[in-house]
């Protein structure tokens, strides 16, 4: 066997991640249905040590506005929040601020625009979805756990109307998944985990449908530039790793 006769042929070999996953690996993703037994679906979507409960309920009303706008159809709508208990130290509640935390309402916006680009809203006839996420567990890619959960609880409540016959067409129109990516030490990495999120100099999350198209790309630079080429390695990743998500999701439900 050849020895390394370059410095960055050492650093190749040398290179660990903190979890001991190849670059390409994802954590063991794991789906525990019926978590919540009064809501219409549920799940306990696991990405590693992040953990999420994400239910849907229905509710037989749509907003105030789309009735005074007269528009056809129902609504979703999204809701985010990390447990006090979720991570290393006790985060508090926004109510005992007294304010509404700008994460929580940044991540629930993107968790209800994204199972929104895969449903027909005029499907739901005068129905309001109501998706909520609560992050019992942090250890990164929060986010992107509770959109993979969520479309599941989506279609776990959106099966028992169609049974029940109070929806005559699925609204359902795609798959839908999502997953973290960044460049960490030098190298682009999937599923990023809290220590690599916390020490990436760049991270993105990535929303994708089924059929393989984009609903969001998020990826900044933490003081750092990326080029081309590792936007590119980035994408790659993040669509191996949403195909992974969405083969999970249908073993889930058969």
């Amino acid at each position: 066997m050849n020895e390394p006769t370059d410095l960055a042929s050492q650093l190749d070999q040398i290179f660990e991640r903190p979890s001991g996953r190849a670059l390409d690996e994802m954590r063991a993703v794991t789906f525990e249905t019926g978590i919540a037994p009064h809501a219409n679906g549920s799940v306990l979507c696991s990405f590693g040590n992040t953990r999420v409960i994400c239910s849907a309920m229905i509710e037989d009303r749509v907003p105030g506005w789309m009735r005074q706008q007269k528009i056809q159809g129902g609504w979703l709508t999204a809701e985010y929040s990390m447990l006090p208990y979720a991570t290393l130290t006790r985060k508090d509640r926004p109510i005992s601020r007294g304010r509404q935390d700008g994460r929580n309402i940044e991540i629930q916006r993107l968790i209800g625009r994204s199972l929104r680009a895969v449903l027909d809203l005029k499907k739901l006839t005068d129905k309001t979805l109501w998706i909520d996420c609560d992050v019992i567990q942090a250890d990164g890619g929060t986010r992107t756990a509770s959109i993979t959960g969520a479309w599941l609880a989506t279609r776990i409540a959106v099966n028992g109307l169609l049974e029940s016959g109070k929806l005559k067409e699925d609204p359902i129109r795609d798959y839908l998944a999502a997953i973290s990516v960044g460049v960490y030490q030098e190298k682009c990495a999937l599923d990023l985990d809290y220590p690599e999120d916390r020490d990436a100099s760049v991270d993105a999350n990535v929303v994708m449908t089924g059929s393989g198209e984009f609903v969001e790309v998020q990826s900044s630079g933490e003081e750092a530039t990326y080029t081309r080429e590792q936007l590119d390695e980035l994408l790659g990743l993040a669509e191996k790793g949403i195909g992974e998500l969405i083969e999970a999701q249908k073993a889930k439900l058969n």
